[in-house]
């Protein structure tokens, strides 16, 4: 297989380089972008950005694109005391 000067496949062979995807249990899947995400309906959505995440529990509003809407929200200030008698 031709390989480039970098010892690297050559894409002009069809040959793409892997993308790197990391999944965290608690969290998103993210892949190093650029990405086309084909959804059940058979849209695309297409993000260039450098890393992806990807939401894996359906939580996110701007679905598939993770809003870490999967964190526990916890008040990090107790609540205010009730100042009536």
């Amino acid at each position: 297989m031709p390989r480039t000067p970098d010892d690297s496949p050559c894409p002009a062979y069809g040959v793409r380089p892997a993308r790197r995807v990391s999944v965290d249990p608690q969290g998103p899947v993210l892949i190093e972008g650029p990405v086309d995400i084909v959804l059940d309906d058979g849209t695309v959505a297409r993000s260039d950005r450098f890393t992806v995440a990807i939401c894996t529990c359906r939580r996110s509003r701007t679905y598939p694109w993770c809003d870490t809407s999967h964190r526990r929200r916890e008040r990090t200030t107790p609540p205010p005391e009730d100042r009536n008698p």
